[in-house]
């Protein structure tokens, strides 16, 4: 029985995207880590853990549980995700409470008043992104303002270990790069979101716009990452976001075709802004 529970909880929390939400925290924390034994902080592994399989479990767990209709209908589910059964609804609820009580006892044993409130805003978007009554992801622009919660590790864990939020800018373009990568992984769903009535940006503005609107999004996060970066070499790589983009058009590509290509870019760029920020802390 415990070992149909684990199973599934991994199936839910979508492996693959284990780094979406771990990997900002992780990046969010090094760089706002002052000393090299900040990276000993008990609080450092413990929302590493937390972000790498309870909140993920969240996230997707309640996704899965009201896209139960939509779902079964869109051949994504079962061959690239895990297609809920309708036997399993009943252990997914539990899972799902399981996560909701870690979730809530860490942002209750949040001491800093800030970071409960970064916390419980993650919190609050992971659920009513796809739980009703608000369902941002069947709302247009708001479905992809939302997508905001995965860069939230990452503010979170600079604050915890900085002491502050990171700069505007900052926020700015990542919010550009969360928006451009929910509205992109929304363009291959229009025709099943279109046929069971869910109204999203992509649905809205339809294939070819929606790909131009990413493009406008990812040039904009590339040049303020660029100058953000203060034009090093390492900045420049940013420019691979809308220059995916630009090769799909040149090859009359599907628009969205390339978007399993971006989880393997999201990781290396992630990876290595880890060891950038991880380089430039003292010893001592």
């Amino acid at each position: 029985m415990i070992k149909e529970y684990l199973s599934l909880a991994l199936k839910v929390s979508r492996v693959r995207f284990w780094f979406y939400l771990a990997g900002p925290f992780t990046v969010g924390y090094v760089w706002g880590a002052q000393r090299f034994m900040d990276l000993w902080n008990p609080e450092f592994f413990a929302f590493l853990f937390y972000f790498m399989l309870p909140a993920n479990i969240l996230l997707y767990g309640v996704n899965d549980y009201w896209d139960y209709e939509t779902d079964r209908l869109n051949p994504k589910k079962g061959e690239k995700e895990h297609l809920i059964r309708e036997e399993e609804r009943g252990r997914l609820r539990a899972i799902l409470g399981a996560a909701v009580a870690v979730s809530a006892m860490l942002m209750i044993l949040q001491r800093d008043p800030v970071e409960r409130v970064i916390l419980a805003s993650f919190l609050f978007l992971s659920y009513f992104y796809s739980a009703e009554p608000l369902r941002f992801k069947a709302r247009p622009i708001l479905d992809f303002s939302s997508n905001i919660l995965y860069l939230i590790p990452g503010i979170l864990a600079f604050h915890q270990a900085a002491g502050h939020l990171p700069s505007p800018g900052v926020i700015f373009a990542a919010y550009l790069h969360s928006s451009a990568m929910h509205l992109f992984s929304a363009i291959p769903d229009i025709r099943w979101d279109t046929r069971v009535g869910i109204k999203t940006t992509a649905v809205l503005m339809g294939e070819s716009a929606s790909t131009t609107l990413c493009f406008i999004f990812w040039a904009l996060f590339s040049g303020m990452a660029i100058v953000i970066g203060g034009f090093s070499l390492i900045s420049l790589i940013s420019l691979i976001y809308p220059l995916m983009i630009v090769y799909q058009w040149a090859k009359r590509m599907k628009p969205g075709s390339t978007y399993w290509a971006y989880p393997y870019i999201n990781t290396c760029l992630g990876g290595l802004l880890f060891f950038l920020g991880a380089f430039r802390i003292p010893f001592a």
